[in-house]
């Protein structure tokens, strides 16, 4: 670690504690060269892949607007700030932990499904409707049947 008074690569590490929030490690610091002292801090850092569009282009990761899409789908639902909370999470999980550095926005999309198929089969049907872009009465109609049938397998 470089000494950010001198820029002297070596320094001796004097004391190591986790922080008060549990989420990075505290160093103090002591220069060999100037003596001078110093905290550094270290911490995980996680990176959401990027979202490739259907039209090709890439986009960062917004929590913003994942929370936006759920928030209109749920709009007048009966579905409490905690289970949106917690789709969120999920839905963050998952594509943290897959690995990729890059996922289709199609990908994104099931993910949102799966969740609101869980939370409300109304939402679900709102969103999906919009997503798949049902070009028919048919189409909808196996959408409302899929959810029909999910339900007779949940009781």
């Amino acid at each position: 670690m470089k000494c950010p008074f001198c820029q002297h690569e070596e320094t001796q590490v004097l004391d190591t504690r986790v922080s008060e929030e549990g989420d990075a490690i505290r160093r103090r610091r002591r220069c060999g060269k100037c003596d001078k002292r110093f905290t550094t801090y270290e911490r995980i850092e996680l990176s959401m892949p990027i979202i490739v569009k259907k039209n090709g282009s890439r986009t960062e990761f917004a929590s913003s607007k994942l929370r936006g899409s759920l928030m209109l789908a749920l709009r007048k639902r009966p579905v409490s700030a905690e289970a949106i909370d917690g789709a969120v999470a999920s839905i963050e999980e998952k594509l943290l932990t897959s690995g990729r550095r890059e996922v289709d926005s199609v990908y994104v999309g099931e993910l949102v499904m799966e969740q609101l198929k869980r939370l409300d089969k109304i939402a679900y049907i709102r969103f999906a409707s919009v997503y798949k872009n049902f070009e028919d009465l048919d189409s909808f109609q196996a959408a409302l049947a899929e959810v029909g049938h999910q339900r007779k397998l949940d009781n």
